[in-house]
């Protein structure tokens, strides 16, 4: 909740110092050039250390970036500094986000077959896919009640809390050391999650598809410039906004928890990802809030099959001693499509306007889809 109600603020944050689309771009282009830098090295690090240790340095650390947040948020700092040097300060902070989240993204995944037996992975997956969206649904929902409520300044102090309950509760787990001994020098260590990868086409099939989908189809970077430009909504509307993708993929994460894929999940993966075009070209072509709000719900439910196929996927296909550069690789690939889609979101809106380029997005990710369609058919005829 903690970490998804600071993507929230800091967007509006940014919006409101700038008034500019291009910054927008530039917060995901801060994260994710470190994120994507580091990721390899840090999968190599995640196998040959305690995970558990290593989490909640991860977590302490990003509780040092929220605390500068809400410096940068007072008003001893608008004093001190104009709109765009916070704004410089805001891409360099979330520049070192990138860097602990090249880390901790991958242990969260690397651990939960060591917490669960093998044969129980496909739920454990589903599951904590549930729990990461529900915190997801709740911290941009959040995030945009308590800045209309108390301010940016004092949401950060809100944030900072739930970082630090967080951390608590995660020191209730177990030590989580290696699956076995990373003997091997750390260039060869970061091949064998590469290689591992590349080699096996379904994982590398999904989370492709899921990388160039995300990387045009992503409208989440504009939500920002919708609700205060075109449908002329406040930071509630914004904080709904920003909601209803991750309230549409725990629907249907919820609902595949109850009642699992059993067949042909390759192709729903892609009928899904077609219809998560289709949705952000909807909302593109909106002026009207509920509708923008179903086109965004509906999008993420069509991403909550993905999530669920993908992630299953990559638990039951990774040997245990290879889960942390596999899950560092996939964390590339998600950075790439999130982070990299905002950059592209923003300087494309910059270049075309706003509405055209998120109807050129939708447009491209149904592209992909029909390109995936006929050159992968391993993956279009998989099931698990």
């Amino acid at each position: 909740m903690g970490i998804r109600m600071t993507v929230t603020v800091i967007g509006w944050w940014m919006y409101l110092l700038t008034n500019s689309k291009l910054a927008l771009g530039f917060v995901g282009l801060s994260e994710v050039i470190p994120a994507v830098t580091m990721a390899l090295y840090a999968g190599h690090y995640i196998d040959k250390s305690e995970k558990r240790k290593l989490l909640l340095t991860c977590i302490l650390l990003y509780a040092g970036c929220i605390l500068l947040f809400i410096f940068l948020s007072s008003k001893t700092s608008t004093i001190l500094f104009s709109n765009w040097t916070i704004a410089a300060i805001i891409c360099t902070i979330i520049a070192i986000t990138g860097v602990i989240r090249a880390f901790s993204g991958p242990i969260f995944g690397a651990m939960i077959s060591r917490i669960v037996p093998k044969e129980m992975l496909p739920p454990a997956a589903t599951i904590s896919s549930a729990t990461w969206l529900s915190g997801s649904i709740f911290g941009h929902a959040a995030g945009g009640f308590l800045i209309a409520l108390i301010g940016i300044h004092n949401t950060f102090i809100v944030v900072l809390l739930f970082v630090l309950i967080g951390f608590l509760l995660l020191t209730k787990l177990h030590k989580k050391p290696p699956s076995e001994p990373v003997l091997k020098n750390t260039w060869q260590s970061m091949r064998e999650g590469l290689d591992y990868v590349f080699k096996t086409k379904e994982v590398l099939g999904a989370i492709s598809l899921d990388l160039f989908a995300i990387l045009f189809g992503g409208a989440v970077a504009l939500i920002p410039v919708f609700a205060k430009d075109i449908l002329f909504i406040g930071p509630i509307g914004f904080g709904w906004l920003n909601a209803a993708t991750d309230i549409g993929s725990i629907i249907v994460v919820a609902y595949l928890t109850i009642k699992p894929l059993h067949r042909k999940q390759g192709k729903l993966l892609l009928l899904s990802v077609i219809g998560f075009g289709i949705c952000i070209i909807i909302f593109a072509l909106s002026k009207l809030f509920w509708l923008s709000f179903v086109a965004l719900l509906i999008s993420g439910c069509m991403d909550g099959v993905s999530v669920v196929i993908r992630s299953t996927i990559l638990q039951l296909k990774t040997p245990d001693e290879l889960l942390g550069r596999v899950m560092s690789v996939n964390s590339m690939f998600i950075n790439s499509s999130n982070e990299l889609g905002q950059f592209e979101s923003g300087m494309m809106a910059k270049l075309m306007g706003t509405v055209p380029s998120v109807i050129f997005g939708g447009c491209m990710t149904l592209l992909v889809v029909a390109v995936t369609w006929v050159k992968a058919p391993n993956l279009r005829k998989m099931e698990y």
